[in-house]
């Protein structure tokens, strides 16, 4: 067949990439072959520094061959074949390959539209001469690019001779000058194995979707991980669906400690539960009763623990305050129980007063009002005007101990219970805790006296009585701060400062809020700590508030009175512990906008360790007051309603006046 200016017909000469070799070969010089391997060995290789012009023939450029080749070389029509089917080292997963076939749809587009794109076959074969043959596998992506540039880009029909019959002697120059620059190249082999790629990288147009989807949260208490007993879980599921995908599915959330659900294999939904996954097998064996020290999936044990406490510190909130029998109560508690400084609310709150209001039952409903729905009061006790409460966090009631308490009266007639002791106690996780509030005997030189108080209590609390002692080993029979973990020892200690009212209210006038050290100088609690005759092993925060006592009541002014009471530090947080550093104060201070009371309460923030426990210990199960719960969260419910609606009032009240 040939063209009407009398040469023969080429169609397309078609060039293809081979998988294995990677080189490029031309089609119309099959039959030389033979030839061209008996010249590569004996190093006769075939260099074209200069590739002939533009205008040269294709006679002159078949001349530029050996006589071998032009001997045996012949050109005739060859029908183009589609490449071989590249062979996968790996399957791919779904996302690749939907990223794959998207690619391969936009590279064709730009190539129809580009006429200077890179991938078209003119571009392609100009680049031959110098781009050497690649070798080992091409990407599958890399080659479906190249197989689109050299079959829909429209330059490839242009500088065909077929296509265009009136280009004339110089385009089928041109032509025969890119072939023989081609198959030059594919006699060097890697003689310019330094020289650039014949294709320029291929970068996306736009960013990937993202792989991964890290649902876990360090911030979270409670941790996204799978029990160790249910770590075959994986196997588990694998020999179930029978497949392990690379995409994101099974294999990212077991990495990130999350498990799926198997309801059907097409679709792996995963379970975003808090909860850890419980077998059946295992409801029907554990019994948490009988569980022992640091058992796989104990309730108190460490699992458990690092669970809800990762660093295994909970915050504690303590305070104190004397109320001096008033009936009146505070307006507002959210000042005195949620202070703004810290940023979260506690994990546990102990509230300790002393002459307590007449109705002590209201008083606990403000305090369940003002924490609201999040936290249960786990316990409270009365000693006469002595009142406790104890609220924590509704998600923890099941890791508490039963709940022990004991009083101590200092009074010499018992029947009056102003002054004395009330103790509660219990165990959380492994960690035992004491918590006691006192009131002592009051008098400014009545310090021998207020030691005999302290004596008394450690002696007379008889705790605890059901609960096992942690450590017995550690605990004393004449002391019991030595019988727990952690103590807390709050209240009205009546310790004064060691001077006079004039001297007092200048250096309250003279010094800033927080500098109070010249104050603490007289202490008479610190002065006697220090020589170590009361509160033996205990601390006390740095004290930067002004003194708590004798204040007017609704006033911030020191007593006025006759009786001109000096200023005093009498309301104290103090604690110890059995191992070092395991308390640490964060917050000590006073709450100057309660003015109900001649005192003002005052409350300490704590960072507390907890230790894994035993299931072997009487449980409170869950147990906490109900009936306090319920009547508190309506009253916090009413309240709110009623404030809304006295703001819609007052904005439909207003009158507009004409003047």
């Amino acid at each position: 067949m040939s063209t009407p200016n009398g040469f023969p017909q080429h169609s397309g000469a078609c060039v293809t990439r081979s998988t294995e070799g990677g080189a490029v070969q031309d089609l119309h010089a099959k039959k030389a072959g033979k030839a061209a391997k008996k010249e590569a060995a004996g190093n006769g290789v075939l260099t074209f520094e200069d590739p002939p012009s533009v205008g040269t023939s294709l006679n002159e450029a078949l001349k530029l061959l050996p006589d071998e080749l032009k001997a045996t070389m012949k050109i005739k029509s060859v029908t183009p074949r589609p490449p071989r089917k590249p062979r996968l080292e790996r399957a791919a997963s779904l996302d690749e390959k939907s990223w794959r076939r998207w690619r391969r749809f936009r590279t064709s587009q730009e190539s129809l539209t580009d006429p200077n794109e890179t991938s078209s076959s003119n571009g392609s074969l100009q680049e031959a001469s110098l781009s050497p043959p690649v070798r080992g596998r091409a990407s599958p992506c890399h080659q479906c690019c190249q197989q689109n540039a050299l079959h829909s880009s429209p330059d490839a029909s242009e500088a065909s001779p077929v296509g265009k019959s009136r280009g004339g002697t110089s385009d089928l120059g041109k032509r025969a000058s890119e072939i023989s620059s081609a198959f030059g190249g594919l006699l060097r082999g890697k003689a310019f194995a330094g020289g650039k790629p014949r294709l320029s990288q291929i970068m996306p147009a736009r960013p990937l979707p993202p792989m991964e989807l890290n649902v876990a949260s360090h911030t979270l208490r409670t941790a996204n991980r799978i029990d160790s007993d249910c770590m075959d879980y994986r196997h588990y599921s694998q020999h179930k669906f029978g497949r392990v995908s690379s995409s994101l599915s099974d294999t990212r959330l077991h990495g990130n400690g999350m498990v799926y659900d198997n309801c059907s294999t097409d679709s792996m939904k995963s379970t975003f539960s808090l909860l850890t996954p419980i077998r059946s097998k295992d409801v029907r064996s554990r019994s948490y009763l009988e569980g022992s020290l640091l058992a796989n999936g104990a309730l108190l044990g460490a699992e458990e623990l690092s669970r809800y406490f990762p660093d295994r510190n909970i915050g504690i909130f303590v305070a104190t305050w004397n109320m001096q029998g008033q009936k009146e109560l505070p307006v507002n508690l959210d000042d005195f129980l949620l202070p703004t400084d810290p940023d979260y609310a506690q994990d546990m709150y102990v509230i300790g007063v002393q002459e307590g209001c007449p109705d002590r039952r209201e008083w606990e409903i403000r305090l369940q009002e003002t924490l609201g729905p999040h936290y249960v009061m786990l316990y409270s006790a009365a000693h006469g005007v002595l009142y406790m409460s104890v609220f924590i966090r509704r998600d923890l009631i099941w890791f508490c101990s039963e709940v022990e308490y004991a009083t101590v009266t200092t009074r010499i007639v018992s029947q009056i219970k102003t002054k004395g002791a009330l103790g509660i106690c219990f165990t959380f996780f492994g960690t035992s805790f004491l918590f006691i509030t006192s009131h002592f005997t009051s008098g400014d030189s009545k310090v021998n006296e207020r030691k005999l108080d302290y004596n008394k209590t450690i002696q007379a609390l008889t705790l605890p009585k059901n609960v096992p002692d942690t450590n017995p080993y550690r605990s004393s029979s004449s002391d019991v701060t030595t019988r727990f973990d952690e103590v807390f020892w709050f209240g009205d200690f009546n310790f004064r400062l060691n001077k006079d009212r004039e001297t007092v209210d200048s250096i309250l006038n003279q010094n800033p809020e927080t500098d109070v050290s010249k104050l603490l100088a007289y202490d008479q609690l610190t002065s006697e700590m220090s020589r170590g005759s009361i509160f033996k092993g205990f601390h006390e925060a740095d004290i930067h508030f002004r003194p708590s006592y004798k204040f007017d009541i609704g006033k911030d002014s020191y007593d006025t009175t006759s009786k001109q009471r000096t200023p005093s530090y009498t309301d104290r947080v103090v604690y110890r512990s059995r191992y070092r550093d395991d308390i640490h104060a964060v917050k000590y201070s006073s709450c100057p906008v309660i003015k109900t009371s001649d005192h003002r309460p005052v409350f300490a923030l704590f960072r507390v360790k907890v230790r894994p426990g035993r299931d072997n210990i009487p449980l409170a199960a869950g147990q906490f007051d109900r009936e306090l719960y319920l009547i508190g969260i309506k009253r916090r419910i009413t309240r709110e309603l009623q404030k809304r609606q006295e703001q819609k009032d007052q904005k439909s009240s207003s009158v507009c006046s004409i003047s």
